[in-house]
């Protein structure tokens, strides 16, 4: 899996916006891997729907995170997925969490691999005769069937 991820935030009172692409690789596509979801650190600013943050409003008032955005690799059978998201208004311009919180998402989807790995290829075939002592207790019946068979086809 590969993970590429980018803050991109214009001057002034824009909130930043974090876009990431996560591809799988060929060997775990076709491993059928099940999509991975985790909580991250990364919190969601209230109102994400806007583009900006005024002065004394929201996240640049007295604000406590309360939701954190989920985070969730692409299952086996997409390309690969692009996610935006909106990172709250910060003077310091610093995310650390994003970092973290991909890494996270990285680690589970890697146990849920190994898991993947573990389950093992089969390819298994058989076949079954009827059993020796079946045949003993047809045996006698089908045998006397064609003997029976044989002088109706002589004396007729």
């Amino acid at each position: 899996m590969n993970i590429d991820w980018k803050i991109h935030k214009k001057r002034g009172n824009y909130r930043p916006v974090l876009t990431y692409t996560i591809t799988l690789t060929e060997f775990e596509k076709s491993l059928a891997m099940p999509s991975v979801r985790i909580t991250s650190t990364i919190p969601k600013p209230p109102e994400t729907g806007w583009s900006h943050c005024w002065p004394d409003q929201h996240e640049r008032a007295d604000w406590t995170p309360s939701e954190y955005y989920q985070l969730m690799s692409p299952s086996h059978k997409a390309k690969d997925t692009l996610v935006t998201l909106k990172l709250p208004w910060r003077e310091s311009n610093e995310y650390p969490e994003v970092e973290e919180s991909l890494a996270a998402l990285r680690d589970a989807f890697e146990e849920e691999l190994v898991a993947s790995m573990n389950s093992g290829a089969v390819n298994t075939q058989g076949s079954l005769k009827t059993s020796a002592s079946a045949k003993g207790v047809i045996a006698p019946t089908f045998a006397a069937e064609r003997i029976l068979q044989s002088v109706a086809r002589k004396t007729a």
